[in-house]
């Protein structure tokens, strides 16, 4: 083995063992393991958001990101939590709006309702003019002339 390879080797990270590289993932290993899918979907039951189930899993929010990138059963439960949470959230205003919450601030709820859920918390109006087929509106400008002793 020469000393270019040993170089080599100890510039990129991968290990070196009888005269072969082999190559190694870098860092730590995964804290993943498929019980997280049960961790995330009970935080989300009870209304965490996605940092709140990151925190549940003791990683931060790129961490879920990845694994839910590398873990589809992963990325559904997390999917799955976030629909609990929804459900948690607005069963709490169920149950604020008729009494059963003291010192409710229907206020902050609405607020709290439409910034994590804005797909089905929205007031927004989406206003869009469009002429004929959808095409842009055309703008006609008549001239007309109008004979002055013309009493009809």
């Amino acid at each position: 083995m020469t000393a270019e390879i040993i170089y080599h080797a100890a510039a990129t990270g991968p290990h070196v063992r009888d005269d072969k590289v082999m190559n190694m993932p870098a860092g730590r290993p995964s804290k993943y393991n498929p019980s997280m899918c049960a961790i995330v979907i009970a935080a989300g039951e009870e209304g965490e958001t996605l940092a709140g189930m990151a925190e549940a899993c003791d990683v931060d929010r790129e961490t879920i990101n990845n694994w839910m990138v590398a873990h589809p059963e992963f990325s559904r439960a997390i999917k799955r939590g976030l629909q609990r949470a929804q459900v948690w959230w607005e069963r709490k205003g169920k149950e604020g709006t008729f009494g059963g919450v003291d010192g409710f601030n229907a206020t902050s709820y609405i607020f709290q309702m439409k910034n994590r859920f804005r797909s089905d918390w929205n007031d927004t109006v989406k206003n869009e003019h469009t002429g004929a087929d959808g095409g842009a509106i055309v703008q006609k400008i008549e001239r007309i002339i109008v004979d002055p002793r013309d009493d009809t």
